[in-house]
């Protein structure tokens, strides 16, 4: 059985940092895609950022670029997303997500993703 849980979540001040962590069990964690999407209430589910399996590759949306770095340890079978610079935008429910990939496979798209995690709760207040 696959699971994906997060962990870091929490509330900051604008400007502050966190850390997430997403760590997989029951999956071929090393050939998986893993991405990161948020959720904020009223809205659509949006893609973060993304990794290719082996870390070589990373994808971000527009929104985050600068700020929001992932990475994967694949020792581990975790996945991390650093939050730098947070802004009230950045308020969500944040989701960790692993893909089997293949031809149709588009990195920020929830749509492409096989698992999904509860999701882990960031708020960055003003």
């Amino acid at each position: 059985q696959v699971q994906l849980v997060e962990s870091g979540g929490g509330s900051v001040q604008a400007g502050g940092s966190l850390r997430l962590s997403c760590t997989a069990s029951g999956y071929t964690y090393r050939s998986a895609y893993m991405g990161w999407f948020r959720q904020a209430p009223g809205k659509e589910r949006e893609g973060v950022a993304a990794i290719s399996p082996g870390g070589g590759i990373t994808y971000y949306a527009d929104s985050v670029k600068g700020r929001f770095t992932i990475s994967k340890d694949n020792a581990k079978n975790t996945v991390y997303l650093q939050m730098n610079s947070l802004k009230p935008d950045d308020t969500a429910m944040y989701y960790c997500a692993a893909a089997n990939g293949g031809i149709s496979y588009l990195p920020l798209k929830p749509q492409s993703y096989n698992y999904w995690g509860q999701g882990t709760q960031v708020t960055a207040s003003s």
